[in-house]
């Protein structure tokens, strides 16, 4: 089981970049980097996006130390900061774990990477549109 900061470390290696350079290609400070790698802090949402497509990985690969596959999550990753631009990090959260749990229905690999992306367009766009028609119908919600 690896951390946070080690799976930042070993993928970076794995690349044969350097510290700067990691930062330069995910547009992350240098200083945020080195602080990443020592385990003195955890990215925010966007920037847990930036360096995990530089990295080629995924974002939950990267946030959960028991996932041991760099490539898992790796489809639902862009669908899932799309809604995090769009609508914001708890949708975003919502989204990715809907997702997640309808993985199983890619179990035995015979769909096609076209028809994964298009349900997971379709999920994406009914989740807007509910949340669209709900704000319609009972107003904005007040967040605590």
């Amino acid at each position: 089981m690896k951390s946070f900061k080690d799976k930042v470390k070993e993928h970076r290696g794995i690349l044969n970049l350097s510290q700067k350079q990691l930062a330069e290609k995910s547009g992350i400070g240098y200083r945020t980097i080195t602080s990443y790698e020592s385990g003195e802090r955890f990215p925010h949402s966007a920037q847990l996006y930036k360096l995990a497509k530089a990295l080629g990985v995924s974002t939950e690969y990267l946030k959960n130390d028991e996932i041991d596959d760099p490539a898992y999550g790796l489809d639902r990753m862009e669908y899932v900061e799309e809604m995090r631009q769009q609508a914001g990090k708890k949708d975003s959260l919502d989204l990715e774990e809907m997702l997640k749990q309808n993985q199983s229905l890619f179990a035995g690999g015979t769909i096609s990477e076209e028809a994964k992306d298009a349900y997971f367009q379709a999920v994406m766009k009914a989740y807007l549109d509910c949340k669209e028609a709900a704000k319609q119908t009972y107003g904005r919600k007040k967040d605590n």
